[in-house]
C-alpha cells in the first residue's frame, strides 16, 4: 500500500468495518469517531455524557458519526451487552478520567475508572467469539519519569507520581496480563483477538474545552480579553495535534488486524526529537495565531506536582509502522488556535476540512 495516500490506505481497514470506541464523547473520541466517520467505518460510541458544553461532541451531532450509548464503562454488565451486540471488528478504548490535577482530587475514582474500566473493556472483549483487534489508550505519563533529558522507549520501566499517571501505567499492566493469559499471541488461531497499547504525548486540537488543560485555558482568556493564566511556564511537553496519534491509532489498527502476531504490543506517538517546547512556548506561539492576547506565570509553591520534562522516543512506530508526524508543534498550534477563531457554526465542517486535508498526504 505505500503508493496510496494515508487516507486511502485507512479507508481500505475501516470502510463498512464495525469499530467499537469508548469515550467517544470526549475531546479525542470525538475526533477519533469523526475520522471514522470519513473513511466509512460503522462507528458504535460508549461513554459518559461531555462534561462540557459545545465541544466538539455536541457539534458532531448533526452528521450522525455513528450510534452513541451514554454509559459508565464500570457498569460491566452494560458494557458486555452493548459490545457484545455490535461485534465489533476493531475496539479502540479511550474511556478515562483523563486530568492529572483532577486525579488529586478523586484519586480512588480516576483508579476505579482508568484500571478497573479497562479490565471491563478487555473482559468484554474476551467473550467475543469472532476476530476483534483492540487498540487501549493509554499516555505518555505511564514512564517512570526522572526529570531527565531523555527520551522515554516503549522498554523503559512504568511508574506514575500522580494518581492519574500510576492509573495509566496500571492499566498498562491490565494489558499486559490479558494478553499473556487470554490473547497470547501464540494461541491467535483460538481467540482471534489481537492487543496493543499506545502511549500519546500531549495532544492539542479544536473543540477541547476540559478545565486545567493548556489550551482550553487559553482560548476562554483570549476569547474574554483576559490574561491567559499559566501553571508551568518552563514545563516541558510533546506537544502534538490530535489527528497526529489518531492517525497512529488507526494505523496501528489495521495492520493488528492484518498482522497480530507482529504488532500486538506498545508504541509511543509524539513529535520529532527536536520538536518538543515549554508550555510557555505554547502559549506565546497561540497568542501569535490569535493576533493578541498576554499570560501571566500563576505558578503557585503548593500546587500539586505536575512533570516539569517529559520527551517521547517514537523510533519504534516510525520504523515498524512507518507512521511519522506530519505537522511539527508549531503548526499544531496553528492548526488548532484556526478551529477555535471559525465562527461556532462552522467549527464541524472545519474538523471535517482538516481531518481531509491531514489524510490526503
Amino acid at each position: 500500500m505505500e503508493n496510496l495516500e494515508i487516507g486511502q490506505q485507512l479507508s481500505t481497514y475501516y470502510k463498512n468495518k464495525k469499530v467499537f470506541v469508548t469515550g467517544h464523547t470526549g475531546f479525542k473520541g470525538s475526533w477519533l469517531t469523526a475520522t471514522l466517520h470519513s473513511l466509512g467505518a460503522v462507528v458504535k460510541g460508549y461513554a459518559l455524557a461531555p462534561d462540557y458544553e459545545n465541544g466538539l461532541y455536541d457539534l458532531l451531532q448533526p452528521y450522525k458519526t455513528g450510534e452513541s450509548v451514554i454509559a459508565d464503562i464500570r457498569d460491566k454488565q452494560k458494557l458486555v451487552a452493548e459490545i457484545s451486540a455490535f461485534q465489533p471488528d476493531y475496539l479502540f478504548h479511550l474511556a478515562a478520567q483523563p486530568l492529572v490535577k483532577r486525579s488529586y482530587e478523586i484519586p480512588a475514582e480516576t483508579f476505579d475508572v482508568n484500571v478497573t474500566g479497562t479490565a471491563n473493556v478487555l473482559e468484554a472483549v474476551k467473550g467475543l467469539p469472532g476476530k476483534c483487534a483492540v487498540i487501549v489508550i493509554t499516555t505518555d505519563k505511564v514512564y517512570e519519569n526522572k526529570e531527565k533529558d531523555i527520551l522515554y522507549n516503549e522498554q523503559d520501566v512504568l511508574g506514575g507520581y500522580d494518581p492519574y499517571s500510576a492509573s495509566k501505567a496500571c492499566a498498562e499492566l491490565v494489558v499486559s496480563a490479558f494478553r499473556n493469559s487470554f490473547f497470547n499471541t501464540a494461541e491467535y488461531d483460538k481467540h482471534l483477538k489481537a492487543l496493543a497499547s499506545v502511549r500519546a504525548g500531549n495532544v492539542i486540537g479544536g473543540g477541547d474545552y476540559s478545565r486545567d488543560r493548556i489550551v482550553p485555558d487559553i482560548v476562554r482568556a483570549l476569547q474574554k480579553q483576559q490574561i491567559i493564566p499559566v501553571r508551568n511556564p518552563h514545563a516541558v511537553r510533546p506537544w502534538q495535534h490530535v489527528l497526529e496519534p489518531i492517525g497512529g491509532y488507526l494505523l496501528l489498527g489495521g495492520l493488528l488486524n492484518g498482522a497480530p502476531l507482529q504488532f500486538s504490543k506498545a508504541y509511543n506517538f509524539g513529535p520529532l526529537p527536536n520538536d518538543h517546547l515549554t508550555v510557555k512556548d505554547l502559549v506565546q506561539k497561540a497568542i501569535g495565531v490569535w493576533g493578541s492576547g498576554s499570560w501571566e506565570d500563576m505558578s503557585q509553591p503548593d500546587q500539586v506536582h505536575e512533570a516539569g520534562l517529559l520527551k517521547l522516543d517514537i523510533t519504534r512506530s516510525r520504523t515498524e509502522l512507518g507512521w511519522q508526524p506530519q505537522w511539527d508543534a508549531a503548526q499544531a498550534i496553528q492548526q488548532t488556535i484556526n478551529w477555535y477563531k471559525q465562527d461556532a457554526g462552522k467549527r464541524a465542517e472545519f474538523t471535517f476540512q482538516q481531518i481531509k486535508a491531514y489524510f490526503a498526504r
